[in-house]
């Protein structure tokens, strides 16, 4: 039997004229994450796409987990082509799904005709093929409201395809197709999942991580590359930077206010991650801030972090609490890497009392002290760059 993977396109069919371009992406995506698998032939049709195997050695599980993390799909299937005449549709059904069948004890058929001029109504479709199935498993009953298999029958222009139920995907858009960003990533829990999240509204990820030896070790910075990793595997490639960051830490530590230490910090990173994210054409800086969750998260300090740069910042965990950004964390299966006791470059020279409601005014006044151009344009110079898959 012919068996194939039928991708279903989710919020893409709510496009207009630009639609074809957004499937295009996402079929390029897809081809990039099968792309150590095997060869795939990709048919687009009535939002659907077919991918066919070319390879009779390729693994379709290997295939279904791979497609289940690309952004843009809504959920998939591993179906089985039929010709379209309903003796064959029959035959194909009891075969392709005869285990699953003999596990479950109730079912539906579902049928979808989208080729009009096949001789059978959808209705008549479902009501003869439930009587085969009945008349080959007779421990089964019908569930037309809570069955524990759908089998689905779809008629198309030139074949029919029947599966089981389908596999949920991992939804929003195609990667690319809402520009580049710039997300500030550190080893804690919240930058990652804000990295994803923006990945599935469809944003290439460009990563810039701060790093200050001897303040912070090798295995801190293999973490945040460990972290980038598991973000990829959604996302696609991430061209990453790692800044040296020990100069600028130690310059605010020494010539700035104390209370103002994290927020003058928070400023510097907008500053050269601003920088590094033009040179790579990002439209956007992107963080994992949470309001109020620490004293540099406060409204005051948040208003004072923005006017760093002249780029948006998306922050997409801004109204989440801990709870929630640690459940997409596990999801992600990031959580168990960000909690590895390895510390980043934002706990050095922690403030005792820092200032929760600083003033823009006092901010710029205390950066004075600080030869803000040359500090910016070593960091940037610092930057080493690498590409995470």
């Amino acid at each position: 039997m012919k068996e194939i993977i039928l991708i279903k396109n989710g919020e893409l069919v709510l496009k207009g004229l630009n639609r074809n371009t957004f499937e295009d992406i996402l079929i390029k995506n897809m081809k990039k994450a099968l792309k150590g698998i095997g060869e795939f032939q990709f048919t687009k049709s009535q939002s659907t796409i077919m991918v066919e195997p070319l390879d009779d050695d390729i693994d379709l599980d290997d295939a279904v987990d791979v497609l289940k993390k690309v952004f843009g799909i809504a959920a998939l299937s591993r179906a089985v082509v039929a010709e379209k005449n309903f003796d064959d549709i029959k035959k194909k059904t009891l075969e392709y799904l005869n285990e699953r069948l003999d596990e479950v004890s109730t079912f539906k058929v579902n049928a979808k005709r989208s080729d009009k001029k096949f001789e059978m109504k959808s209705p008549e479709i479902c009501r003869e093929m439930g009587a085969c199935i009945l008349s080959a498993h007779h421990h089964l009953k019908v569930d037309v409201h809570n069955p524990e298999l759908t089998v689905t029958v779809e008629v198309r222009d030139r074949f029919a395809f029947i599966h089981g139920d389908s596999i949920k995907g991992a939804g929003g858009m195609p990667v690319s197709t809402s520009g580049r960003g710039a997300i500030l990533i550190s080893g804690g829990i919240d930058s990652p999942v804000a990295a994803y999240m923006m990945a599935k509204r469809g944003i290439e990820l460009v990563a810039v991580h701060f790093a200050s030896p001897p303040f912070t070790t090798e295995l801190a910075e293999q973490k945040v590359m460990d972290l980038l990793r598991k973000v990829a595997a959604y996302s696609g490639p991430i061209t990453t930077y790692v800044v040296h960051f020990t100069e600028l830490q130690e310059a605010i530590r020494d010539k700035c206010p104390e209370v103002y230490f994290t927020i003058i910090m928070r400023r510097y990173m907008m500053k050269i991650a601003e920088k590094l994210a033009v040179h790579q054409k990002c439209s956007a800086l992107i963080t994992g801030e949470s309001v109020g969750q620490v004293a540099s998260q406060t409204i005051y300090a948040l208003g004072c972090t923005d006017q760093a740069t002249a780029l948006p910042v998306f922050r997409p965990c801004i109204g989440m609490d801990k709870d929630e950004i640690i459940k997409i964390s596990r999801e992600i299966d990031t959580f168990e890497t960000s909690i590895l006791p390895y510390e980043d470059c934002c706990t050095v020279f922690t403030p005792k009392h820092p200032k929760t409601r600083p003033q823009i005014e006092d901010i710029l006044k205390a950066e004075e002290a600080l030869d803000s151009e040359a500090l910016i344009e070593r960091a940037v110079n610092s930057a080493r760059k690498t590409v995470i898959h």
